[in-house]
């Protein structure tokens, strides 16, 4: 087989691994979900209303008490509220420290990673047959295409004269990785000039957002921050208790209405009184939404267009909160929450879960939002600061001490 035939071959395999990434269901298990649950994301209509029922168009003014019986009525329930790190995560802190509890968390995605390198470093000649299989290796573990030819020009650019070794690839990975990721590793700043600071927290469905809230909750509380939740997420009854619960936790007044209640009110309401009583923060939970609901992301767009008739700058911030295991699909997911709220800031959950933690990378490199936070776990203090060496290191498995070049 000529070299031009191999090429030829190798593109074709990609194109196949690509196709199949692309058409992949979305996940939307909670976080723990040990069990298989009914799906709740298919596209026949709620039972609670007729098919033929067209969503009302977006007014310019909050509509208090809407009802609103729509497929969100039907989404998966987030944790069932605060929880305390486990005993063996709590252990893991005290003798590693957070990057002992990520490097454990992200193993699913290093060892898929070694299975995928394994049949390939087998050979000890660095052919380009070698190099093609590798550059498909990479990007099976949803690295991304670019990530993936960058690696690979990196590798055939190197001196191997004792043959390519598993520690080669894994040090020049978490070198590209770190070199990939450095640059949106922001950890979320207030704005001292905005009283409160809003944030508009969205995702689909069983991302982890309310938790997430109740963890930013806890660290701004921490600081000595004024911290107010407002619960727009009005479809679920769970949502809005979860969220009074986490309230409760972290010292902050929380705003809700009963179930059906227009969102945008909601969080219109939640602003006025934060501003009126001088709070520093306001985090906003949305019910989850499926990118692909035209009529739910119009209900999103509302809440955006409400808030900025009391602030023009507000959300002051736009937080997405990305499930990991759900690999590919979170680009869409990026792309078209980015277009409909104008997603300013990123946090990935469920990292301790997925063999996929390599489409962090991937996000990262084609949007360069900021990413603030990752959460490789359920308790409340499981949620740090984004580090991209500490990510790089665990997501190549190897340790500190093998330093990577920023």
């Amino acid at each position: 087989m000529t070299a031009e035939s191999k090429r030829a071959s190798f593109f074709e395999r990609l194109r196949r691994v690509t196709a199949a990434d692309a058409d992949e269901p979305e996940e939307e298990a909670g976080p723990t979900a040990p069990a298989p649950k009914k799906p709740h994301h298919k596209d026949e209509p709620s039972p609670k209303r007729p098919e033929s029922t067209p969503p009302a168009p977006p007014p310019d003014a909050p509509e208090p008490n809407k009802k609103h019986e729509r497929e969100s009525d039907k989404q998966p329930e987030e944790e069932a509220g605060p929880m305390s790190p486990a005993p063996d995560k709590a252990k893991a802190r005290r003798a590693g420290g957070w990057f002992a509890q990520l490097k454990s968390g992200l193993s699913r995605t290093s060892n898929a990673l070694t299975e995928n390198l394994a049949g390939v470093l087998t050979k000890r000649k660095l052919d380009a047959e070698t190099l093609d299989e590798l550059e498909e290796a990479l990007i099976r573990a949803d690295l991304g295409v670019a990530m993936a030819e960058r690696i690979r020009g990196a590798i055939a650019g190197g001196r191997y004269e004792t043959g390519l070794t598993e520690d080669d690839v894994r040090a020049v990975l978490a070198e590209e990785v770190a070199r990939v990721l450095s640059p949106v590793a922001e950890p979320f700043a207030l704005d001292e000039n905005a009283k409160p600071h809003v944030i508009l927290v969205v995702g689909v469905n069983g991302t982890g957002k309310t938790t997430t809230i109740g963890k930013l909750g806890h660290q701004f509380a921490r600081d000595g921050k004024t911290v107010m939740l407002a619960a727009a997420d009005t479809f679920r009854a769970a949502a809005i208790d979860q969220l009074k619960v986490w309230g409760a936790r972290v010292g902050a007044a929380v705003v809700a209405r009963n179930v059906g209640a227009d969102p945008a009110g909601v969080a219109y309401e939640a602003f006025e009184r934060a501003k009126a009583e001088g709070a520093d923060v306001l985090l906003i939970d949305t019910a989850g939404r499926l990118q692909n609901k035209g009529d739910l992301m119009a209900e999103l767009a509302k809440i955006v267009r409400v808030l900025k008739k009391l602030d023009a700058n507000a959300p002051h911030s736009v937080m997405l909160v990305l499930d990991a295991t759900t690999g590919q699909n979170a680009i869409s997911q990026v792309q078209t929450f980015q277009e409909i709220a104008g997603v300013t800031n990123l946090v990935v959950t469920k990292l301790d879960g997925t063999a996929r933690g390599g489409i962090l990378v991937a996000i990262a490199e084609r949007f360069g939002l900021p990413i603030n936070a990752i959460g490789v776990g359920e308790g409340i203090e499981d949620f740090e600061p984004f580090d991209a060496h500490d990510f790089a290191r665990a997501i190549a498995g190897t340790g500190r001490e093998n330093d990577v070049a920023a």
